[in-house]
């Protein structure tokens, strides 16, 4: 496949790196705004651990281990293509109610999106096929699994309406999903499990890697509502480099990105008032 491009992750050292528009990160007609720099490294899912399998043969401990998930420290948010909302979570988004597996079973249909969330681990996606099982992306892996097994103990959602796109019909969006089962390392054209589930749902090639160029403006913003009722603006060139960004949001919490922002602020608030203390300002003074 000659267009395929090595897995990689975003992780994510500092805010104001990649300034966007002004150098301390501001503009003046929406109030702050920062640009990201990243580092490539490996697959953001969840890391090893007890509960790594997920084809049945620890069902019975998983079960008897449900990992917890503390909603209010969720992010929220919103994404945005040229000015066009494509992406909302809040908590006012409808059908977000939270269920252990057992009980989702009795609410899905296929081609939902799941989501399997616990507090401190990257939120993990899969489309539900019918029959009680799932495809998703595990591992460098495209598995097909029963629901129960791939949850791992972790507690889930439907997401279809998160993403604001028109999905394809229900026979594609599973098409889609089984025809990958099986593919792994090289073949696989997605950087995470959400980017997998949803390109399953909506078709659309931003969601594989390659899918864009990465070249001049950057047209998607990571709207960031905040605690304090503030909210912060993040921009990418891609749509895949945003969705890495949300979610590492979504796995270090609310709590943590108040903190990295509020840091963030402050320091451009002090290279404001003495320019300075900026190195790179020091140096082009000198």
């Amino acid at each position: 496949m000659g267009n395929q491009v090595d897995k990689i992750k975003l992780s994510h050292p500092s805010y104001a790196e990649v300034p966007t528009v002004d150098p301390n990160g501001l503009d003046t007609e929406e109030g702050p705004r920062i640009g990201v720099s990243y580092i490539f490294s490996t697959d953001d899912e969840e890391p090893e651990g007890e509960n790594s399998n997920v084809d049945g043969a620890d069902k019975e401990h998983q079960t008897a281990t449900e990992q917890k998930h503390h909603k209010r420290n969720e992010v929220e948010c919103a994404v945005y293509h040229r000015g066009e909302c494509i992406y909302e979570k809040s908590v006012k988004t409808a059908g977000m109610e939270i269920y252990s597996p057992e009980n989702l079973l009795n609410k899905c249909k296929a081609g939902d999106l799941l989501e399997f969330v616990t507090t401190g681990q990257y939120p993990h996606w899969a489309v539900y096929v019918g029959d009680f099982q799932v495809v998703h992306l595990h591992r460098a892996e495209i598995k097909n699994n029963f629901l129960t097994d791939a949850s791992q103990g972790r507690r889930c959602r439907i997401v279809n309406e998160l993403y604001k796109f028109k999905a394809l019909g229900v026979e594609m969006v599973v098409q889609n999903a089984m025809e990958q089962v099986g593919a792994k390392d090289g073949e696989l054209s997605w950087r995470n499990s959400e980017c997998f589930a949803a390109w399953c749902r909506f078709g659309k090639r931003e969601f594989k890697m390659g899918g864009e160029i990465r070249i001049g403006k950057q047209p998607y913003r990571l709207k960031i509502l905040m605690s304090n009722k503030q909210s912060h603006m993040l921009e990418f060139q891609c749509l895949q480099d945003l969705i890495t960004e949300k979610r590492r949001q979504d796995q270090v919490g609310r709590t943590s990105v108040d903190q990295e922002l509020a840091n963030h602020l402050n320091s451009v608030e002090e290279i404001r008032s003495d320019p300075l203390s900026d190195p790179i300002t020091a140096q082009i003074a000198q």
